[in-house]
């Protein structure tokens, strides 16, 4: 069993952040009734569904449908979203039974020149308050060290505000996570260069596509994992065949047997920065 899928119900963003490379794919909502075939599929064969590649899933006009759908096939559901269209769509997340983490991505605001910065991280603030006291876990995302971090200061200010203290002197349950309370976490990390065929090899030896996840994008495109923006590593389509044919065909085999042997097989795995990470 892998341990998460994204799936990415929508391609399309209310947003162009700088640090997102976006995606040249056609833009697409993904149909309540594709999304029931894809779940029946990953279904007893993933733990947790992330609705998330790229695109922003907020804005996917029957998400509630889509939530329902994976209370049916018994999935836990994790969201990540930029975080402006909470107050909006808040109510529908909150409502369902299967969310189980919600991560919001706090370096958008940089990407963006947001004008009106507090009273987006009052919105976003709001709405982690009442995740976790439902038992929702909620992460606050700054994945932008080294990059265009200048609003980082103005977040973190206002996060200290909120908690009466620095939040970076609270408690770290890991090297890159502070636990603001019960529930709610911030994070922060690098800004990691996403994988593109046109970039330099990285030296990227290993990574956990495959092995851990699978991404599927809004078409049924079954890709390694959630960085494939462009879907450059297709290995089928799950609208059209099971997970296990996928898993077990050529290219698949053997992109898991290059990781395992520090010999990436795919071109775009050999350009992937966030991949560096993991040694």
């Amino acid at each position: 069993m892998l341990k998460r899928a994204y799936v990415e119900i929508t391609n399309l963003c209310n947003l162009r952040c700088s640090f997102c490379p976006g995606t040249g794919r056609e833009g697409r909502f993904m149909p309540p009734e594709e999304f029931a075939v894809l779940a029946d599929r990953l279904r007893g064969r993933v733990k947790y569904l992330y609705l998330h590649v790229m695109g922003e899933p907020l804005l996917h006009p029957q998400l509630a449908e889509l939530l329902a759908i994976a209370g049916e096939k018994e999935f836990r559901v994790c969201v990540t979203t930029n975080g402006t269209l909470l107050e909006k769509a808040g109510d529908t997340l909150l409502s369902s039974p299967v969310l189980h983490k919600v991560s919001v991505s706090l370096h958008s605001a940089e990407g963006n020149g947001m004008a009106e910065l507090a009273g987006y991280l009052k919105t976003v603030w709001d709405f982690a308050c009442k995740a976790s006291e439902q038992g929702v876990i909620c992460a606050l995302r700054l994945w932008n060290i080294g990059g265009a971090d200048a609003r980082n200061e103005e977040i973190l200010d206002f996060l200290a505000k909120r908690l009466g203290t620095h939040p970076l002197d609270l408690p770290q349950p890991r090297q890159d996570s502070w636990r603001l309370r019960k529930g709610l976490y911030l994070e922060q990390a690098e800004k990691f260069d996403w994988p593109d065929l046109e970039s330099a090899e990285t030296g990227t030896r290993f990574c956990l596509g495959l092995r851990e996840q699978v991404a599927v994008l809004c078409n049924g495109t079954a890709v390694p994992c959630c960085l494939d923006h462009e879907g450059d590593v297709p290995l089928g389509n799950l609208l059209e065949q099971s997970l296990e044919e996928i898993l077990d065909s050529p290219r698949a085999r053997a992109l898991v047997r290059g990781f395992s042997e520090g010999r990436p097989s795919e071109e775009l795995c050999r350009r992937c920065g966030f991949a560096t990470r993991f040694g």
